[in-house]
């Protein structure tokens, strides 16, 4: 029960207010001029504002209420180093305990984690879950904050103001004051490079104190090249060329040495994907004569944007004689040695359309093709009748590359393209649109027909389609750095034109010169990750019938073996749940892949080494301390002692903490009692104005 003065006006008070400084006015007057009754008129005019003013007595039944501390637990990914996880379970229980002893006093906990399914989060954010715990808490209950963490925490506010509240914070650091720990930094790094140019990547090694050793070992990794070992200086930026060597990711790994007594050894290594663009493919299309699918391959490669095609279509051979004055012809000369021997190089691929030896290409040309392809280049020969003639490419220098040997005779009668078992797996024609729906079983294809396939027999090269009775419709192979492939039919098409249903002529052709330009996407043996949510996903392409486990490394340098699922045309996947955020890095045998789970430059593992400083300015402005648990001792012998202080503007000690002792309640009941109302008041009002007026009438 609570007694206390309230006033319930007849009158707004600013009127009430206005009547007082008028009186107020008169009467210095009338002291000023010492008239007789000034003290009475002074009395009755405040009689007369008392009981404007209405003045009550109020009985409160009050309801205490209990206090309310919250503790914050830090389940970041860089508490589960040096044994902070098992010390902050620890702290928590004992402080638990002591809490329980404090009478008037509910605890509430709130568990922070880095490892969430918010996209935007990054780093350790204990202020944004302890501000969401507090939406019911009102502020006259709050008692204080205590959080258990290593003191890296990274949405701290800049002003006290913003914390909503009027109660101290602080912090019991989970580990030492003297930790050391060196890490990888990665200061500038290129997401994307034109393949074949070089980008720089600059790092820098830090400590986070001075040591006397102040150069060490940098050991960058780039796929298909040996480690190269690199003297840095601690502090220093260095700047490390990588070379883009393929479309895709480009994946360079830098890993700085151990120090003797550091933390951890998590933050000295860097993955970084660089993401290699190609400049638009430049393709050289020969036809060697035209013909009703000359057009198929122009329309298709001028289609894509990213290919610079230079065509020539050979309409008048050398040896043809007519007798037109040559400047009278409007054909463009072939310029044969420009591009077959001084810019041979510049082409990311050749494609000979239904070509053949007419004495326009010298075979030393020819034998320059050849080479082209050893050093990397990409071939293609889209052939007819003429691939079985005496004047086949193959019977040329060409023919040492060539993966398919043509006996000579042509198979010319109806027959549906049809994928063979390596086909069925191969990432060029495994899903094309129709590849499976025909026949009994639902296994053929149903695609349009075709009516002439060049009877061949493969060479050191696999078979992705067979034409009548099964013979090989399309060869691929490697030949050195470089592919060569041969179509033995020149009625794609019938496909173009929807002839019996046509077919995926487009999909076919792109899939197939991107496939002779190594575009990382139609590899046969690939490895990918990718992540949704908490959720990492694995799929490897091969065209084994067997392949190995995969491995895992988790950010915090976690190994973990996984069996991947056996699905349709040899694709390999698993779905798996992981916990951490950061690069995943995947690897199996040589081949390797990145996937980002969260931010893939988590700040959990910039810096590890516990620390007062980020929480400095709260604490300081709250009043609160900071108190380093990372001893050897138990939890109950090093935790601080609590103390409940009503008001203090520091409360903390050297082995104490302090809570505000709120003593918040809830109102049950009120009840009014008027002290200068009715008759009474009257009474006084009227005998004052009397007292007044007699006092002036003597």
């Amino acid at each position: 029960m609570n007694w206390s003065i309230t006033f319930v006006p007849f009158v707004p008070w600013p009127a009430i207010w206005i009547i007082a400084g008028i009186g107020a006015v008169l009467l210095v007057l009338l002291f000023w001029r010492a008239r007789r009754g000034a003290v009475l008129r002074l009395l009755t005019f405040a009689a007369l504002l008392l009981a404007l003013a209405n003045p009550h007595l109020k009985r409160e039944d009050r309801e205490p209420l209990n206090d309310i501390v919250t503790v914050v637990v830090d389940d970041s990914q860089s508490q589960t180093l040096a044994g902070r996880t098992a010390r902050t379970a620890e702290l928590r229980n004992a402080l638990e305990e002591r809490l329980k002893e404090v009478p008037d006093l509910e605890t509430r906990v709130v568990r922070s984690g880095s490892s969430t399914d918010e996209p935007d989060r990054d780093g350790t954010m204990l202020f944004t879950d302890l501000g969401q715990a507090l939406a019911d808490v009102p502020p006259d209950r709050l008692a204080g904050v205590i959080m258990i963490t290593d003191g890296q925490v990274h949405d701290v506010p800049e002003k006290v103001a913003a914390l909503g509240f009027d109660a101290p914070v602080h912090a019991l650091l989970t580990g030492k004051d003297d930790e050391f720990d060196r890490r990888l930094e990665v200061i500038a790094a290129p997401r994307f490079g034109i393949v074949g140019s070089t980008q720089t990547v600059e790092v820098k090694v830090s400590e986070s104190k001075p040591r006397e050793d102040d150069i060490t070992t940098l050991t960058i990794t780039q796929q298909g090249k040996e480690p190269e070992k690199e003297i840095v200086r601690i502090g220093t930026p260095v700047e490390i060329p990588v070379d883009i060597k393929h479309a895709g990711p480009n994946i360079v790994e830098i890993k700085v040495d151990g120090a003797d007594g550091e933390l951890t050894e998590i933050n000295n290594r860097v993955l970084l994907p660089i993401e290699g663009v190609r400049e638009n493919l430049r393709v050289l299309l020969v036809s060697g004569e035209p013909h009703a699918g000359e057009r198929t391959w122009r329309n298709m490669l001028k289609s894509d944007a990213s290919v610079d095609l230079v065509h020539f279509t050979i309409l008048r051979p050398p040896e043809k004689q007519d007798g037109t004055p040559i400047n009278q012809l409007s054909l463009i000369a072939f310029p044969t040695r420009e591009l077959f021997q001084e810019k041979l190089d510049q082409f990311d691929l050749i494609i000979f359309d239904r070509y053949q030896r007419r004495g326009v290409l010298p075979l030393l040309y020819l034998e320059n093709v050849a080479r082209y392809v050893e050093r990397g280049g990409a071939v293609l020969v889209s052939s007819g009748d003429d691939y079985a003639s005496p004047l086949s490419l193959y019977r040329t220098p060409l023919g040492s590359i060539l993966p398919a040997a043509p006996s000579g005779r042509v198979v010319e009668r109806p027959y549906r393209p049809a994928l063979s078992e390596f086909g069925a797996k191969h990432p060029v024609t495994g899903d094309l649109a129709g590849a499976r729906g025909g026949g009994e079983d639902g296994s053929k294809p149903t695609w349009g027909r075709w009516f002439r396939v060049v009877d061949v027999s493969p060479r050191d090269a696999e078979v992705l389609m067979t034409g009548a009775d099964d013979r090989p419709l399309l060869v691929i192979g490697e030949r050195g750095k470089g592919r060569v492939a041969v179509l033995l039919s020149d009625q794609a098409w019938l496909w173009a034109r929807g002839y019996d249903g046509g077919g995926p002529y487009s999909d076919l052709l792109r899939r197939l010169a991107h496939w002779l330009m190594k575009e990382p996407e139609l590899e046969e043996e690939t490895l990918r990750a990718s992540s949704k949510g908490q959720s990492l996903i694995i799929e490897r392409r091969s065209i084994e019938d067997e392949i190995d486990p995969v491995t895992v490394t988790t950010p915090s340098g976690e190994e973990m073996t996984v069996t991947l699922d056996k699905g349709e045309r040899g694709i390999w996947r698993k779905v798996i749940q992981v916990d951490e955020h950061g690069v995943y890095r995947i690897a199996s045998g040589e081949l390797a892949s990145l996937a980002t789970v969260g931010k893939a430059n988590t700040r959990e593992f910039a810096a590890v080494t516990a620390s007062t400083e980020p929480l400095a300015p709260v604490l300081e402005g709250t009043g609160g301390g900071a108190f380093w648990m990372g001893r050897e001792e138990g939890a109950n012998e090093t935790l601080p002692r609590l103390a409940m202080i009503r008001s203090g503007r520091v409360m903390h000690g050297a082995d104490w903490l302090g809570l505000h002792k709120r003593d918040a309640y809830h109102v049950k009941g009120v009840r009014l009692f008027p002290l200068f109302s009715g008759f009474l008041a009257l009474a006084l009002l009227l005998g004052l104005l009397a007292a007044a007026w007699y006092r002036e009438g003597r």
